[in-house]
């Protein structure tokens, strides 16, 4: 047992950079320049090792998108662990999960799903997921009760707005438009949610 211990920090340790490389390459490089090779090299471990913990390329990348999503909904929960103090910093915080390498990468990989019978139904299931969580997430923090009418949606359009903003962050730095408009939808829904 005391030998197993250190070799399965390994294999978690190895798992954890290939993950991480997966979604570097995928937003860097898009689907088509990031195969199981591009990721191994970057992580610093040979193919083989990379095949061993995904089977295809596909297993790999859905795995990047949804571990990468799963590491970002933690650090934002624990941005506010009291809930929102201060929505304005709660709604910068969530666009700002659509303007990062994750969203550039998963954007990739629904690209390519689009394209690809095969990739659809994974990237389909994990972004219905992904977007659950994030609502979960988006309500607790704005302190948003869903049994109000309209709150549901308002916090969707929310979401979907902040969707919205990341695109157009893609092409250009968008800075200075997102911040007027966060500021606004603070606003907005403060009236929303009071």
């Amino acid at each position: 047992m005391v030998e197993r211990m250190p070799k399965q920090d390994r294999s978690r340790a190895t798992r954890r950079r290939l993950l991480e490389a997966a979604v570097a390459c995928l937003a860097e490089h898009g689907w088509a320049g990031s195969t199981v090779s591009v990721v191994a090299e970057r992580a610093g471990v040979s193919r083989g090792a990379a095949q061993h913990h995904f089977r295809t390329r596909e297993d790999l990348f859905t795995a990047a998108v949804e571990y990468v999503a799963e590491e970002r909904s933690t650090a934002l929960r624990a941005l506010f662990p009291e809930g929102a103090a201060d929505r304005r910093a709660v709604i910068a915080a969530l666009v700002d999960l659509y303007t990062g390498p994750l969203f550039r990468a998963a954007l990739h990989l629904w690209v390519a799903a689009s394209n690809e019978d095969q990739l659809r139904p994974r990237v389909t299931e994990l972004e219905d997921r992904i977007g659950r969580e994030t609502h979960r997430i988006a309500v607790e923090l704005l302190g948003a009760d869903e049994s109000v009418p309209g709150v549901r949606e308002t916090v969707q359009g929310l979401l979907d707005m902040a969707r919205g903003l990341g695109l157009a962050n893609l092409l250009t730095d968008d800075t200075g438009r997102r911040d007027r408009v966060v500021a606004q939808w603070a606003e907005l829904l403060d009236e929303a949610l009071a």
